[in-house]
């Protein structure tokens, strides 16, 4: 089984919706046959690197409500956080725009430590309130996951992968999917937002058990599945 998940690294919900999405397979009996891959999506495309605003200032103003609202918003977001055993740090989080992140995340793909370093970048965003659109962090981060500081260096310092970027933002755009985290199970199901551990799973065994439909061997030697039965 496969699950893409497009996400974003400034999106409090997708750190969320992984962590669920990760105690769901915990409890999945077939988890070392499902492959997870992480596909990006830019809440802001247009986001600047450098943004002197803090979190509630900007939420504030993409969602026009006033500021107290926004922190009252937040902090609804960190208890959530809380539950899956992430420490939200609101407070101090760096408004930042996400495309070099999602490019070098490309490159960590090509040796194999996507994953390691999605990982390492939604940490670093929610609960350390790094400066994510920084190179010298970026770098930092990277290294510090295994990748090569010299490979990572070339990637921020160029346009590389940013094609590959846009292309999945493209499906998305295909797969009509407007927000994320958005989980595609065996490009047939879609799960949107950070559904409870509870709904994944489900998705899991119903998308298992339609992949492998369960064999019944008769007494007269005939064998059914779950929707047929050969003589």
């Amino acid at each position: 089984m496969k699950i893409e998940v497009w996400s974003d690294y400034v999106c409090p919900f997708c750190y969320i919706g992984k962590r669920r999405l990760e105690e769901a397979l915990e409890q999945f009996p077939q988890a070392d046959q499902v492959e997870v891959e992480f596909k990006s999506f830019e809440l802001d495309p247009n986001a600047p690197t450098n943004d002197s605003r803090t979190i509630y200032e900007a939420l504030a103003t993409k969602y026009g409500m006033p500021l107290e609202q926004a922190k009252g918003t937040t902090a609804q977001v960190a208890a959530q956080a809380r539950e899956v055993g992430l420490d939200y740090d609101f407070e101090n989080m760096v408004v930042t725009g996400t495309l070099d992140s999602h490019r070098l995340t490309h490159y960590a793909k090509t040796v194999g430590k996507e994953k390691e370093l999605s990982e390492a970048l939604l940490q670093a965003y929610f609960v350390d309130a790094k400066h994510i659109g920084n190179h010298d962090v970026l770098l930092e981060i990277a290294t510090n996951v295994g990748l090569d500081g010299d490979a990572v260096r070339d990637v921020l310092t160029t346009d590389m992968y940013t094609e590959e970027v846009r292309a999945e933002e493209k499906r998305a755009s295909d797969l009509g999917i407007t927000g994320v985290p958005f989980f595609v199970f065996d490009n047939k199901y879609g799960v949107s937002g950070a559904q409870p551990t509870e709904a994944f799973t489900q998705v899991l065994e119903k998308v298992w058990s339609e992949n492998n439909p369960t064999i019944q061997v008769l007494s007269n030697g005939a064998t059914c599945t779950d929707d047929n039965c050969d003589i």
